[in-house]
């Protein structure tokens, strides 16, 4: 018997070693794509707010991550009545998830999660805000405003969680989350100075370094393959759902990435590269919801439909004078938006389009219209409260000289030899 329990303990183990080490490594990949957001979007803004980009997100990392350690993972994984939880700092007993893997490492991994959400919304207020009021609301959404979600979508207790509802790596929680929170923050903030001539037509504000944004997409891309397959939490007894997975998310990006370059060349008679890597990424961020339960057709369906949304959505916005140099709210709110109730239409079992009925379809909207209505109405709010308080925007002297140069006292780019 004792030889026995060795065994079975020693099994254990194993299966936590191994699990531990696939969870750290999606987890430092995760990580990496803030190197991602911030080279995307220095590269899409004009070379005088170049290092201002880079600096809001190293304070989504820093000001977001303590944040989230010390107030959002309790929230997010604490001991729910269904819509919240009062735990603090990373808790010691089981959180419900069957984890194979350390309450720590656990939540290093969401870490990554929050931080990402929040990174959304730097690219939509790019150029014009102020770096301490985007601390300020940093800090409440990594704190409060993103763990809510969290808890509703992926804690054990969370209503939404109980209804049923499938957002496999962040569809909703995550990108829905982040970009109607970057839609709220850019009507309060209004559009940079030139945008619109005095008709009220959109003016064009071409990024500095396409090439620099190309990088970046790319830093994206790859680092949604820790995002998605690291969502399983653990690689024993998982292989086949980590090969679904990775399989239907470079599905899905490759098909945005293709309709996107064939809409722009039927649309405009030529390819649009920049609009093309967020097509890219508008198919990832379609397919994190369903990854796990579509199949690879469907997958190339739902990214390629997402490749052409994308694009719409990007002329809507600008059409109604909503300034987001990057096209934040386009890829990820209108997209993390489809891809929720995507899943509804196409999941394998359950769709509708697939003999399923309409059940998961309707869990599947409410779920992510609740989550978008809630960043949009929480995020308006606060930064109105900002706007009237601290004040939010630069002035104009600082949005005509460029942020880096006053704010920071330093330029990207120098003719120094």
């Amino acid at each position: 018997m004792e030889g026995v329990a060795t065994a079975a303990l020693e099994q254990t183990e194993l299966i936590s070693a191994i699990d531990t080490v696939w969870v750290s490594i999606c987890a430092a990949i995760i990580f990496l794509m803030e190197g991602g957001f911030a080279l995307l979007e220095a590269g899409f803004v004009r070379a005088k707010n170049t290092m201002s980009i880079i600096a809001k997100v190293i304070i989504d990392i820093v000001f977001g991550g303590l944040a989230f350690y010390a107030i959002g993972f309790g929230i997010a994984y604490g001991n729910s009545n269904g819509w919240f939880a009062f735990d603090f700092g990373i808790m010691s007993h089981d959180l419900g998830l069957g984890l194979t893997v350390s309450n720590k490492l656990f939540w290093f991994i969401q870490l990554g999660f929050a931080i990402a959400a929040i990174s959304i919304v730097s690219g939509a207020v790019a150029e014009r805000m102020k770096v301490w009021a985007y601390a300020i609301f940093v800090v409440v959404f990594c704190a409060f405003m993103y763990p809510l979600a969290a808890n509703w979508v992926w804690n054990p207790d969370g209503w939404l969680a109980a209804r049923g509802f499938n957002d496999f790596a962040g569809s909703a929680a995550v990108h829905a989350m982040g970009g109607f929170a970057a839609l709220a923050a850019a009507i309060v903030l209004g559009p940079r100075m030139g945008k619109y001539d005095k008709n009220g037509d959109p003016v064009a504000i071409p990024g500095h370094n396409l090439p620099l944004a190309a990088v970046g997409g790319f830093i994206l891309w790859f680092g949604w393959f820790g995002f998605n397959p690291g969502s399983t939490l653990g690689a024993v007894g998982n292989w086949e759902l980590i090969g679904v997975v990775a399989t239907n998310t470079f599905l899905a990006s490759a098909a945005g990435g293709m309709s996107t370059m064939f809409y722009t060349y039927f649309r405009y008679g030529q390819i649009d590269i920049t609009m093309t890597i967020n097509g890219v990424l508008a198919g990832l961020v379609a397919i994190t919801a369903g990854c796990n339960i579509v199949e690879p057709g469907s997958a190339i369906i739902i990214g390629f439909i997402a490749g052409i949304l994308v694009d719409v959505a990007v002329l809507y916005i600008d059409k109604v004078k909503i300034d987001d140099p990057v096209g934040a709210i386009a890829v990820h709110g209108v997209n993390g938006l489809f891809g929720t109730i995507a899943v509804g239409l196409f999941a394998a079992e359950d769709g509708l389009l697939f003999g399923g009925g309409s059940a998961l379809l309707i869990t599947q909207a409410i779920g992510v219209l609740v989550i978008g209505v809630f960043s949009f109405i929480v995020t308006y709010i606060i930064i109105t409260i900002l706007k009237k308080t601290i004040g939010i925007r630069v002035n104009k002297s600082e949005e005509r000289a460029g942020i880096d140069a006053v704010t920071f006292g330093v330029e990207a780019y120098t003719t120094f030899e």
